[in-house]
């Protein structure tokens, strides 16, 4: 009968996570605020994509200060501060006067980017604790819903600028987001010290790095930079969706369709690829989805009409797949006792290719450069992943299966 219950608090743990989640993809879901924004607040086009490379940037720092935050206190404050961060960001952003683009980036993109860093290691940590022998699940369940996310985000933000404005919609998102993320944090909680489940079992003996210890090793470098060399390949055209779906051959009515469909993609890949690498083994899914990304890259750069839209997809499951991955590989090389802080550390990676890839891309000034960089980076994320190995400590991940032969 026990088990019965904490497997029924490991189901709600879940449902809590998903319904936060459902409402953090920002970056997935920029594309359709951009332009609104740009309009209210004077933004350039250079200025547009730096709000959205601060959010980015953000959520790297900000899932170091949550994860420490999420260990050292519980996911109940940590997500409970990522709520008031989140909700804070878009209340800031509401109330910051019309024209003004340096005031907007800082009061938005900062408090945005840290409060869904605050949130997503606080919910996965916790969930992967509950689900300690299929993490691949509780990874696919939380990360699904984050993937969806930027389609519930489109529709409120198209609906609610549509109607009444962006500054608006931006006031009635903080007030959900203060609603349903402040909700859910509020029910998250580890599994029971004196009562473990029999599914943690598994782990028994497995790794166990500090993040001191953790950030001395090679694994650890190598997995920043696959997190890093992923990123240009969507972050890269996220902001400038609508824009380049314009010029690609889709219509005005239209061009908000990557998206939605793209957030489709990024759920199925989300929910997808951990389950299956509970099979095939973390690193040899990996692998496929980074080949996937460097040919996608390719073709996506002269897609036209609906295969720009199908492109796109392709690029949103693949990269949303290799990023759910991220928090088991995390836990495989180094351990369930410091997950959140050393996925903070891990996260780094991506403020580091945020901000990174798109200075490069300009730097580069031709119309065909963020797709070469792309191409490139998912290539060399492909090569880092060869170069992965298990760490001293545990060569077995909790499924059994040794890292160096998947």
């Amino acid at each position: 009968m026990d088990g019965m219950k904490r497997s029924g608090r490991g189901v709600f743990i879940l449902a809590a996570g998903a319904a936060i989640q459902a409402l953090t993809g920002i970056p997935a879901a920029w594309g359709v605020f951009h332009e609104p924004v740009a309009a209210e607040y004077r933004l350039n086009e250079v200025g547009a994509e730096w709000v959205f490379s601060l959010i980015v940037g953000a959520f790297g720092v900000g899932c170091v200060l949550g994860g420490f935050l999420q260990d050292r206190f519980g996911p109940r404050p940590a997500g409970l501060a990522g709520a008031a961060l989140l909700a804070g960001g878009f209340a800031a952003g509401a109330a910051v006067p019309a024209g003004s683009a340096a005031i907007f980036a800082l009061a938005f993109s900062l408090p945005v980017g840290a409060g869904c860093a605050f949130l997503y290691p606080a919910v996965m940590s916790c969930a992967q604790k509950w689900y300690a022998d299929r993490k691949g699940l509780a990874t696919g369940v939380i990360g699904g819903a984050a993937g969806a996310s930027g389609a519930v985000l489109s529709l409120l933000v198209n609906a609610l600028t549509g109607q009444w404005g962006i500054r608006v919609c931006l006031w009635v998102l903080a007030g959900l987001l203060a609603l349903i993320c402040g909700v859910g944090a509020a029910l998250l909680k580890n599994p029971p010290q004196g009562q473990k489940q029999p599914a943690a079992q598994p782990d028994a003996g497995g790794p166990d790095y500090t993040p001191a210890r953790m950030l001395r090793t090679r694994q650890y470098w190598l997995c920043v930079a696959v997190v890093a060399l992923a990123s240009p390949t969507v972050l890269l055209f996220s902001p400038i969706l609508l824009e380049l779906g314009r010029q690609r051959g889709l219509s005005d009515a239209w061009a908000a369709l990557p998206v939605a469909v793209g957030s489709v993609g990024s759920a199925a890949g989300r929910l997808l690829m951990p389950l299956l690498s509970d099979k095939a083994g973390r690193r040899r899914t990996y692998l496929g989805l980074f080949a996937a990304l460097a040919g996608l890259s390719v073709g996506f750069a002269f897609a036209q009409g609906g295969w720009f839209v199908a492109g796109y997809t392709a690029l949103t499951f693949c990269y949303s797949g290799q990023a759910a991955l991220l928090p088991a590989l995390g836990t495989d090389l180094f351990g369930l006792p410091h997950a959140g802080i050393n996925y903070g550390f891990l996260a780094l990676g991506m403020s580091v290719g945020g901000l990174a890839f798109p200075m490069a891309a300009r730097a580069l000034g031709w119309q065909l450069a963020r797709h070469w960089v792309a191409t490139a980076a998912a290539a060399a994320g492909f090569v880092c992943l060869l170069a992965l190995r298990p760490t001293p400590k545990g060569g077995k991940s909790p499924t059994g299966k040794s890292l160096r032969k998947n």
